[in-house]
C-alpha cells in the first residue's frame, strides 16, 4: 500500500502513524505500507504541518481514503465471489460472504485482480486507488494540566525545577511512543524558552547570542525526569477523535515554570520576573526589585550611556542598578 500525503513531517513520526492507521482499516502488515510526502512533485495537495493539525486534519484524510478503497475493493470483491455487496463482510483485511465460512478474499488478493483486469465487473474502472481531502467543520480542543515545583536560590538567583507532572487529553491516541517524545520534546522547549534562550542584540542590532557558545539550549542534563499522562476524551470534529499533541508541552511549560518561580518568591515581594529566568535576572528581581530586566533605562537615567556601551566585570553595580 502506498500512501500520499500532503502534511509533510520533519521528525513527528507521521510516517508510522499514518502506516498504523492504514493498517488497522486495510488489514493489512505494517511493513507492507510505504508513506510518501516531501513536496508538490510528489503530493501536489496539502499544506505541510503545524499548529498540531497532522493527525487531526492529514491522518482523516488518510483514513477517509482508506475508506474508498474499501468501498472500491467491496464492488469487485462481490464480482469475484459472485454475491451482493449488501452480503459482504469485510475485518481482517478480507471481504467474506455473510453466512459462508470459508469463503473470502483478501485486499491483497483483490488488488492483484484489479491490476490484472481479466476477471472484472463491466462498470467498474480497474482500479481500487481513491484520494481524499478532508477540511474539518470545527477545531479540535486538547486540554490538561502542568505542574512545576521549583527551587530558587535567594543569594544566587539559581532556579532548579525538582519536579514537572504533567496530564494531557489529545483524544485518541495512535502511537503512545510517539505522543510521549511529542510532549517531551516540547517541554525541552518551553522550558528553554522560560529559563535559558534569548536572542540579544546590541545598541547597534547586532545579534550577539548567534552562536551556540552564547545562546543556550539547553540539554537533557538541565532538565528534570517528566512524569507525564494521558486521559482521552476523543473528539468530534473528525474520524479519528484526535485533538493533536505538538505543542502541548511547549504551550503549558513556559506559564507552569514562570509561575513557579514567582510563587517561590513572591513573599519577597517580587510580582514578575522577565523570561528568560536567568540567575541574573531572578537575583535583581529579588533584591533590586522590578522584573530583573529593562537594563539600558536605569542606565541611560543614570549615566546617559546605553548598556552595551558600558562593559563592566562582573558583580560591578551601576547607579541604575543594571550590569
Amino acid at each position: 500500500v502506498e500512501v500520499v500525503t500532503g502534511t509533510s513531517p520533519h521528525g513527528q513520526g507521521h510516517e508510522t502513524a499514518w502506516s498504523q492507521i492504514v493498517a488497522d482499516h486495510l488489514g493489512v502488515p505494517f511493513e507492507d505500507i510505504e508513506v510518501l510526502h516531501g513536496d508538490t512533485s510528489i503530493a501536489p495537495k496539502g499544506m505541510d504541518t503545524y499548529g498540531s493539525r497532522s493527525l487531526v486534519v492529514g491522518a482523516a484524510a488518510v483514513v477517509k481514503a482508506a475508506d474508498k478503497v474499501v468501498a472500491k475493493a467491496r464492488k469487485v470483491a462481490a464480482h469475484l465471489l459472485e454475491a451482493s455487496e449488501d452480503d459482504l463482510d469485510f475485518a481482517d483485511g478480507k471481504f467474506s460472504v455473510r453466512g459462508t465460512p470459508g469463503t473470502g478474499l483478501s485486499i491483497q488478493e483483490i488488488a492483484l485482480a484489479v491490476f490484472a483486469a481479466h476477471n472484472y465487473p463491466d462498470d467498474v474502472e480497474p482500479s481500487i486507488d481513491a484520494e481524499a481531502t478532508f477540511d474539518p467543520v470545527n477545531f479540535s480542543f486538547p486540554h490538561g494540566t502542568h505542574i512545576c515545583a521549583m527551587e530558587v536560590d535567594t543569594d544566587t538567583g539559581m532556579v532548579k525545577i525538582r519536579k514537572y507532572a504533567c496530564v494531557d487529553d489529545i483524544g485518541t491516541v495512535v502511537n503512545p511512543l510517539i505522543v510521549e517524545g511529542q510532549v517531551h520534546g516540547g517541554l525541552a522547549q518551553g522550558i528553554a524558552q522560560a529559563l535559558f534562550e534569548e536572542a540579544v542584540y546590541d545598541a547597534d542590532g547586532n545579534l550577539t547570542t548567534g552562536t551556540f557558545v552564547d545562546y543556550l539550549v539547553p540539554s537533557a542534563a538541565d532538565l528534570p525526569h517528566f512524569e507525564t499522562s494521558n486521559t482521552i476524551h476523543q473528539a468530534t470534529s473528525n474520524p479519528i477523535g484526535a485533538k493533536g499533541v505538538g505543542e502541548a508541552g511547549t504551550i503549558a511549560s513556559t506559564p507552569a515554570v514562570v509561575n513557579a518561580a514567582l510563587d517561590a518568591v513572591r513573599h519577597l515581594g517580587v510580582s514578575d520576573i522577565r523570561m528568560p529566568l536567568t540567575p541574573e535576572r531572578v537575583w535583581r528581581a529579588i533584591h533590586q526589585g522590578g522584573d530583573g530586566g529593562g537594563r539600558a533605562a536605569a542606565v541611560t537615567t543614570a549615566q546617559g550611556l546605553d548598556s552595551a556601551s558600558t562593559p563592566l566585570a562582573s558583580g560591578d553595580e551601576t547607579p541604575g542598578g543594571a550590569l
